[in-house]
């Protein structure tokens, strides 16, 4: 009996913390056909004017100086044209860096 309560609170508890938990905001991806052009002035943030007039900024995830130089190619899964924040990388046409991209801001 004692055995049986005891696993009995573990499973409320666990249950419980299951549903306090916040969901996870899906991660802001970008369709890389709608980028008009991306600067970075620092190899820290990467800034993309957008298509459609908007500017977006990102601040990577680590220190990328190579990309101040001659752009970048981006390292995305096959068939797809999406590149998505906290996942994506991009490798620096200068030096090969690989750079990973942080969470999209408005600029």
């Amino acid at each position: 009996m004692k055995k049986m309560l005891k696993t009995l609170t573990a499973s409320l508890a666990l249950a419980g913390n299951l549903f306090l938990q916040p969901a996870a905001a899906a991660n802001l991806c970008l369709d890389t056909r709608d980028i008009a052009s991306s600067t970075s002035k620092d190899g820290k943030v990467l800034v993309f004017k957008m298509k459609d007039g908007r500017t977006l900024v990102n601040r990577l995830q680590g220190y990328c100086p190579n990309l101040k130089f001659n752009g970048f190619a981006w390292k995305l899964p096959t068939g797809t044209s999406q590149a998505c924040e906290n996942e994506s990388t991009l490798t620096t046409l200068a030096g090969a860096q690989t750079c990973t991209l942080g969470k999209f801001a408005p600029s």
